[in-house]
């Protein structure tokens, strides 16, 4: 969304594009899924003043005015991202700490069933999905084959008998009782 946009936007609701705004709206755009500490970072690169009360209260109100969208991505403070996106879903790695975005229609089949079954009508820009990326999935897997195999071969090593080398049989053979050292 163009400058010119917002604010326009802002007018038609009574606010004006303050240079706070412009540039929490700005941070936002930039940085996509951001969370408030980081969106204050990326405002400070341009004016030091700004404080993490003014990102917050802004981010509220550019909220309940449908410029920016916000959602949970686990445990820490919201992200947000500009509301002009289309509606996706958030794929969360708990590896890496990855968001990838998907499209919603990849779980009509859930919101359907949640929609028939319980009557209950989803926002799935708020969804957010945990577990594995792709490349951490792939880490994964190869640190599981390389642990099965490591496990496989000690557990061979173990139910097979030791067997001593040849020069500790010829030594145990010239130690023997009744058995005389050559010399």
């Amino acid at each position: 969304m163009a400058t010119t946009d917002w604010k326009s936007d802002l007018r038609q609701r009574g606010y004006r594009l303050t240079p706070q705004r412009q540039l929490v709206l700005e941070a936002v755009g930039a940085l996509e899924h951001a969370t408030p500490d980081g969106i204050l970072c990326e405002v400070r690169k341009t004016a030091s003043g700004v404080n993490i009360s003014t990102v917050y209260r802004t981010l509220e109100l550019l909220e309940e005015l449908g410029l920016v969208t916000h959602a949970h991505l686990g445990h820490g403070a919201p992200t947000y991202h500009l509301a002009d996106r289309h509606d996706h879903m958030h794929l969360v790695c708990r590896d890496c700490d990855s968001v990838t975005e998907a499209e919603v229609v990849l779980a009509a089949p859930l919101k359907d069933g949640l929609r028939s079954e319980f009557g209950f009508e989803t926002d799935m820009k708020h969804f957010a999905i945990f577990g594995r990326c792709r490349d951490c999935a792939r880490k994964a897997e190869r640190a599981d084959r390389a642990h099965r195999a490591d496990r496989a071969d000690r557990a061979d090593r173990a139910d097979r008998p030791e067997r001593p080398d040849r020069s500790e049989t010829a030594e145990t053979a010239q130690q023997a009782p009744g058995h005389e050292p050559r010399g």
